[in-house]
């Protein structure tokens, strides 16, 4: 992907079928299934591809055991379909995960044992491993850490899980693969109506300041939590649809959990389920509901949403969690969609799709688990208000780029699929390219210029956040690493020292959301 090269593409094209605002799971998942129908696609957003909700979810591909415990079933059949499907569709992106619920009292056995039946039912031909009851030893064996005091068993169960803003990635690869254009830091300044009917965007370059005017038959904004902003440009009176909620996780080694079955808490003090789940060689522990009334690109985690998931894990394991065992923390807002008669933790996470009666077409609500039948739902209602006959979705059997069959859990450049080979020809190219960027961290100088020349990434942030995940691992050690990889990707841009101090001043003030 070069910037350069699609702005160029977008400004000859005197006019796309669609554009999509918004580079978030739903925006980008629209993009690849319009693409994927032959159609002229533009995509922008405001600023990088998954900066907002989209790189900060629990990193789980799954059914949600919690909608099914609301009786939701229709969600839960849509969203282990979509799990099976990615798993197929993207193997080096999504995996299984074993997870464990531990039981401490013995009705639970039969309680929790036919919902996870019922789950494992609902999979159909998509089902992973069954659901499997185990002894206290067994319990201990798979879970080391967990607290055996009054521990009766537990039980297993599969689901999928992820690298969130890897696939995000992997989606606008995908996207443009197949001739979409991707735009990554351009806002929305104007929405262009013609007879009252919204054809086009006017959006400025976050580097330039240039404006730019794009034309279509029809806009889609796939904003999440920022939908309202951009209905407010279409209609100023159009009521409120969104109801952010903030959840946090914490970020910890794997003292807290050395083996690879995650914990599952199906019961919270506040009634929500508590995850404990093993991400690149960390544990992440999550997630919190903050009902919040201001929505930020960047939101701060609350002290007492802390204390609360510490108090939380102290619960169930032997060694419990302290502040100081904090290596990141890192807060995302879920775009629930407005329901005045239920807490946030209550409201559903289907999606709705609305159009305007200035023929805007806005998506929100839903999780990442089902973003490719959110994005199809909402490519035919386009092309229902346009009365147009486009081709049908092909995206249930496309294969995501980098997409492999042979698959290694080992190896560390395995999110890269097989753009892997790529990153190797690169790390060939200078020794120092070869290198890691910090002794604490999994990431090597390549896949800094790998997300320089290929994937987009202009700023510090962009590579050491979201093409990396450093800063989501280790606070502390990716500030060490960031004057180095500054210099690298300064290097690869043709910026300047100014340039390398501007961006390590603005990495740390990005930090400090993620800094215990």
């Amino acid at each position: 992907m070069d910037r350069e090269a699609m702005l160029k593409k977008g400004v000859e094209t005197p006019l796309f079928d669609i554009i999509i605002i918004g580079g978030g799971a739903s925006g980008l998942g629209s993009a690849v299934d319009a693409a994927s129908r032959g159609l002229k696609v533009l995509l922008v957003e405001q600023f990088d591809f998954g900066k907002g909700t989209s790189s900060k979810s629990t990193k789980l591909i799954h059914g949600g055991l919690r909608y099914l415990q609301q009786g939701n079933v229709k969600l839960v059949r849509e969203a282990l379909k979509e799990r099976g499907l990615l798993t197929k569709n993207a193997p080096h992106l999504v995996s299984e995960r074993r997870f464990l619920i531990p039981v401490y009292h013995w009705y639970e056995f039969p309680f929790y044992g036919a919902g996870l039946k019922i789950y494992d039912f609902l999979s159909c031909s998509y089902s992973l491993r069954p659901t499997a009851f185990l002894s206290k030893k067994e319990t201990i064996e798979v879970a080391p850490q967990i607290r055996q005091n009054e521990l009766k068993g537990g039980l297993v169960y599969s689901d999928g899980q992820f690298d969130d803003a890897r696939l995000l990635i992997s989606l606008a690869h995908t996207a443009t693969d197949l001739k979409a254009v991707c735009l990554n830091y351009m806002k929305v300044k104007e929405l262009v109506k013609e007879e009252g009917v919204v054809k086009g965007v006017v959006v400025e370059d976050f580097f330039t300041k240039k404006t730019f005017l794009f034309r279509s038959k029809v806009v889609l904004n796939a904003t999440g939590v920022f939908a309202d902003a951009v209905r407010h440009q279409d209609n100023p009176d159009a009521r409120l649809m969104m109801a952010p909620s903030q959840g946090i996780h914490l970020v910890l080694s794997r003292k807290f959990l050395s083996q690879d079955t995650a914990i599952l808490i199906p019961h919270t003090a506040d009634g929500r389920v508590l995850f404990v789940v093993p991400w690149h060689d960390k544990v992440l522990l999550g997630t919190t509901d903050t009902f919040k009334d201001k929505i930020e690109l960047e939101p701060k985690y609350q002290e007492e949403e802390i204390q609360f998931l510490l108090k939380e894990a102290t619960k169930y394991l032997e060694i419990p969690p302290e502040r100081k065992d904090i290596l990141s923390i890192y807060a995302g807002l879920r775009p629930l969609i407005r329901d005045k008669n239920k807490p946030t933790k209550a409201i559903s996470r289907e999606h709705l799709i609305e159009i305007s009666a200035g023929g805007l077409i806005t998506l929100v609500g839903g999780k990442w688990t089902t973003f490719r039948k959110m994005s199809e739902d909402a490519i035919e209602a386009c092309a229902k208000f346009l009365k147009a006959k486009w081709k049908r979705s092909k995206t249930e059997r496309l294969k995501l780029h980098g997409y492999m069959d042979a698959i290694d859990r080992d190896d560390p450049l395995l999110p890269y699929g097989s753009d892997k080979e790529i990153i190797l020809k690169i790390a060939e190219e200078n020794i120092s390219f070869a290198k890691k960027i910090h002794q604490k961290l999994p990431y090597i100088m390549a896949e800094v210029v790998f997300a320089a020349r290929h994937e987009m990434a202009i700023r510090l942030e962009d590579v050491l956040c979201r093409r990396m995940r450093a800063l989501f691992l280790d606070s502390k050690s990716t500030l060490e690493a960031a004057p180095e990889v500054a210099k690298v990707l300064a290097a690869e841009l043709g910026f300047d020292e100014d340039w390398i101090q501007k961006e390590l001043e603005a990495f740390h003030e990005v930090a400090k959301n993620f800094t215990p």
